[in-house]
């Protein structure tokens, strides 16, 4: 088994009894799928339907969630979901001093720490929450493995307020329910995937050359067909047009793309076919 320690995660506690109608009607997900061994992962949309940011729920046990979420977000989203609350019986902190965030895989979490599976692939692994760190593994090495998998990784790969989750996996990867019922965003995110308006998707690279930064253009023969997200040892995300993943490859800064699309990913047969 693999686990790494994953500082830049916190942790946010939402606790009462009504915190499940409470985040029904506020993020992507059905929290009807929650259970103490397996997470829901889910995104919090403006309601304009765009990206804000994203987190796997866990059951604590008792009337307490916990939101594994980017720990440098965890602030704005307390303020941002309070709210909402209006009467709910329901009580959101910051919890991020109390607990370690980790991910784990090619075998089972260790016992005596709050262990869910990524519902995103199986290949994912866990979400690990832990009063103390446990790692046998780098931060670095969950990053790699996730590039393989082509899994994003928050504001490293998507842009608040711009980004649209089905460019970025979220049907796929099981982050956005189709049947729940409205959410803050909803009918952006259905008109977007029912009238199949989907152009770019963030799809893994394969890059040589010098690693280049977040938001550098993508070219093919001098146009424009997206810009890179994170990345590190040869392999990255980038947002690309559809028409990029069958041009063969691509300029980045000093570096050349090739695009490998993952087996999970759903595109047009056309695009699927040439790549």
């Amino acid at each position: 088994m693999s686990i790494a320690h994953l500082p830049h995660r916190g942790v946010i506690e939402v606790a009462g009894p009504d915190r499940a109608a409470f985040l029904q009607g506020l993020i992507s997900n059905d929290v009807e799928a929650l259970r103490p061994d397996a997470a829901v992962w889910a995104a919090l949309l403006t309601p304009q339907g765009k990206w804000l940011a994203d987190f796997f729920v866990l059951d604590a046990g008792g009337e307490a969630w916990l939101l594994d979420v980017e720990r440098a977000q965890a602030e704005m989203l307390v303020q941002r979901l309070s709210r909402f609350r209006l009467r709910a019986k329901v009580a959101l902190r910051d919890a991020s001093a109390e607990w370690h965030v980790h991910a784990a895989w090619d075998a089972n979490p260790p016992e005596g720490v709050l262990a869910a599976r990524d519902p995103r692939l199986p290949e994912a692994g866990w979400r690990v929450l832990a009063p103390q760190k446990l790692a046998d593994a780098g931060v670095e090495d969950y990053d790699r493995y996730r590039l393989a998998l082509g899994l994003p990784d928050g504001p490293r790969d998507l842009d608040a307020e711009k980004t649209v989750l089905l460019e970025a996996g979220f049907d796929e990867l099981h982050g956005v329910s189709w049947t729940k019922g409205c959410y803050m965003g909803q009918e952006l995110t259905a008109r977007t995937k029912y009238r199949g308006l989907v152009k770019k998707r963030l799809c893994p690279v394969r890059v040589e050359g010098p690693l280049p930064p977040h938001g550098t253009p993508v070219l093919h023969e001098g146009r424009e067909l997206g810009e890179m997200r994170s990345g590190r040892d040869g392999r990255g995300l980038a947002l690309l047009r559809l028409e990029a993943l069958r041009a063969g490859p691509l300029a980045c800064g000093d570096a050349v793309l090739t695009p490998e699309p993952p087996g999970w990913m759903n595109l047009p047969a056309e695009t699927a076919d040439a790549g």
